[in-house]
C-alpha cells in the first residue's frame, strides 16, 4: 500500500529515474527481482541484524548486494518501526552530521516519515546540525528508501548525511538513538571508486577484512566513501559486543560495468548475540582453555621476545608461530601483566578478538612493558635481575547479559569465572578480568568496584548500564620457570 502524508516539508525524490525506476511498478517488480535472486544465491536468516551495511549506487550495479543484506531483515519486518540511515556526504558539504528540515521523505513507493521525535534527541549535540542543502540532492540515504519499504512496508526515518566526523562523535549519535529490535541501523557505503577490476578486488578485500575484524584504524579514504560512519558503527559494535559477517562483495565489474574502472560494492549485518546461550560460551571456554594448554609456551615466550627486542633489537630473534600452528593467527582477544616481585609493573589488553592472536599478545606485551602510564618504562637491567614475570590471560568471546535490575545482574554474575565488561553510554566503560575475584569475591563489591572504575558511583543505577561476560585462561612464567622464558 502507499502511503502518501500532508505537509509542506517534503523531500522529493532526487534520482528516481536515474538511480531506479521512477514507475511504482516497475520499482517494485526491480527490487522484488533483486530480493528472489538474493535468495537463490545466500543463506537465509533466522534472526534479523540491529545494523547493517549496504551499497547506494545505482540499483543496477549495486542492487544484488544490497538485496543480500536487506533479506536478513525479513524475520523482523513486523518488528523494525523506526529506520536510522547514515549516508555519506555527496553534494554539498557539511561538517559533523547534518538532519533535514523536512519531515518526510518521498518515493515513487510512497512517503516516508521523519521521527521528529527521535530528532529532538539529537538537538543538544554540538556536531549534529539541520542542514537542508546537503540532503536535497544526495542520493546516499534516498537509494535506501525503497527497498526498505518493499522488506519493512511502514516506518519511521531518521536520515543523517554525515561530513567530517570522528568515529566518537558518529558513536555518540547511535547510541542515543540505539534503542531496541524496533530500531535499524542502516549505514550507506560504497566502497572503493575507479581503480581497475583486480585492484578494486584487493582493496574491497582489505576492506571486508577490517569490517569482519572490526579495526577501525584498516579503513581510510580510498577504501569507502561512508568511512566515518562505518569507523563510528565499529567502535560501538565492539563495545557492545556484536558480531558482524559480510553477506556479499562485488564492484560493478561484476555487474554491469566494464572491468577498467569498477566500483566496489559491500554489505555487512551485525547480530546482538542475544541468543547466544550459555552452554556456548562454556564450549568457548573450553576451547580456550585448551588452545593455552597447547601453545601457552609459544605464546609467552612469544611476549618475551618482543619486549626484547625492542630494547636489544640487534640480537633478539623474533619468535613467530609454525606453520602447524595456524590457530595462533586466528583473531584473539589478550591481555598481557607484568609484575615485579609480586606487585603489578604493566597491564595491557584487548577486550575484543580483532586481530590475529599472536600479534595481540606481542603488541600488548609491548604495550604493558613501555606504554602504561602508571609505571616507567621496562628497562633491560629490570629484567635481568629476573624479577619480572609475565602473565597472558586470553580471552573468550563476550556473551551480551540481559537483567532488570542490578540485584538481577548479581545473580547471574558467576564468580571466579566471569569477566565482566560495564558501560553507560558511550562515556562510561570498564572491565575487570577474572583474575579480580581474587581481590574481590563479593559479587555486590565487584559491581561496586566496577562501576567506580567506570567513572561511576558505587550506588549508581539506570535502565541504560549494559554489562557483557567472558571468561580467560591465563599462563605465567611462573610456570615455565625451568624454560626461562626471558631467554638471558
Amino acid at each position: 500500500m502507499r502511503l502518501n502524508f500532508a505537509s509542506d516539508r517534503v523531500r522529493s525524490p532526487a534520482v528516481a529515474g536515474i538511480f531506479y525506476p521512477n514507475d511504482p511498478d516497475e520499482l517494485g517488480a526491480t527490487i522484488q527481482r533483486y530480493l528472489e535472486e538474493a535468495e537463490n544465491i545466500f543463506e537465509p536468516a533466522v534472526t534479523a541484524p540491529k545494523a547493517i551495511i549496504a551499497p547506494h549506487a545505482g540499483y543496477i550495479y549495486s542492487g544484488l548486494t544490497a538485496a543480500a543484506v536487506y533479506n536478513r531483515l525479513r524475520p523482523a519486518r513486523e518488528i523494525i518501526k523506526r529506520v536510522i540511515i547514515l549516508g555519506p556526504c555527496h553534494k554539498v558539504a557539511v561538517r559533523g552530521l547534518a538532519l533535514p528540515n523536512d519531515e518526510i521523505f518521498r518515493t515513487p513507493l510512497g512517503d516516508v516519515q521523519i521521527d521528529m521525535a527521535a530528532v529532538q534527541k539529537l538537538k543538544h549535540l554540538a556536531h549534529v546540525n539541520t542542514f537542508n542543502e546537503t540532503h536535497i540532492e544526495d542520493h546516499s540515504i534516498e537509494i535506501h528508501l525503497p527497498f526498505l519499504q518493499k522488506i519493512i512496508g511502514e516506518f519511521k526515518l531518521v536520515p543523517l548525511i554525515v561530513g567530517e566526523a570522528g568515529p566518537e562523535q558518529v558513536s555518540q549519535v547511535l547510541e542515543i538513538l540505539w534503542g531496541g529490535a524496533e530500531t535499524l541501523i542502516l549505514i550507506s557505503s560504497d566502497l572503493s571508486h575507479y581503480l581497475d577490476y583486480d585492484e578494486a578486488k584487493s582493496l574491497d578485500d582489505h576492506t571486508r577484512q577490517a569490517i569482519e575484524r572490526m579495526d577501525l584504524t584498516a579503513i581510510d579514504q580510498e577504501q569507502a566513501c561512508g568511512r566515518h560512519s562505518i569507523k563510528g558503527l565499529l567502535s560501538l559494535a565492539r563495545n557492545k559486543g556484536l558480531s558482524v559477517k559480510t553477506a556479499d562483495i562485488r564492484n560493478s565489474g561484476d555487474t554491469a560495468g566494464t572491468k577498467e574502472r569498477v566500483v566496489g560494492y559491500g554489505s555487512w549485518y551485525f547480530d546482538e548475540n542475544s541468543n547466544v546461550k550459555l552452554d556456548t560460551q562454556n564450549k568457548m571456554e573450553t576451547i580456550t582453555n585448551d588452545m593455552l594448554e597447547q601453545y601457552g609456551s609459544t605464546l609467552l615466550h612469544a611476549a618475551a621476545s618482543a619486549i626484547l627486542k625492542k630494547l636489544s633489537p640487534t640480537k633478539i630473534k623474533k619468535i613467530s608461530p609454525k606453520e602447524s600452528d595456524n590457530i595462533l593467527n586466528e583473531p584473539g582477544a589478550s591481555f598481557v601483566t607484568l609484575n615485579k616481585k609480586g606487585r603489578l609493573r604493566g597491564c595491557i589488553g584487548s577486550i575484543q578478538a580483532w586481530q590475529p592472536l599472536i600479534d595481540d599478545i606481542t603488541q600488548n606485551a609491548c604495550k604493558a612493558a613501555f606504554e602504561d602510564s602508571r609505571f616507567q618504562k621496562l628497562s633491560l637491567e629490570e629484567i635481568k635481575t629476573g624479577e619480572i614475570e609475565i602473565s597472558i590471560s586470553i580471552l573468550s568471546p563476550q556473551i551480551q547479559m540481559y537483567f532488570s535490575d542490578e540485584l538481577d545482574l548479581l545473580a547471574q554474575i558467576r564468580p571466579g569465572i566471569d569477566g565482566i565488561v560495564l558501560t553507560e553510554g558511550i562515556q562510561y566503560r570498564g572491565v575487570f578480568l577474572p583474575a579480580v575475584w581474587d581481590q574481590i569475591p563479593d559479587p555486590k563489591q565487584f559491581i561496586h568496584q566496577l562501576k567506580r572504575k567506570s567513572g561511576l558511583p558505587e550506588n549508581y543505577w539506570s535502565g541504560s548500564i549494559q554489562a557483557w561476560r567472558f571468561s580467560a585462561a591465563s599462563a605465567s612464567s611462573v610456570d615455565l620457570a625451568a624454560e626461562n622464558v626471558w631467554g638471558l
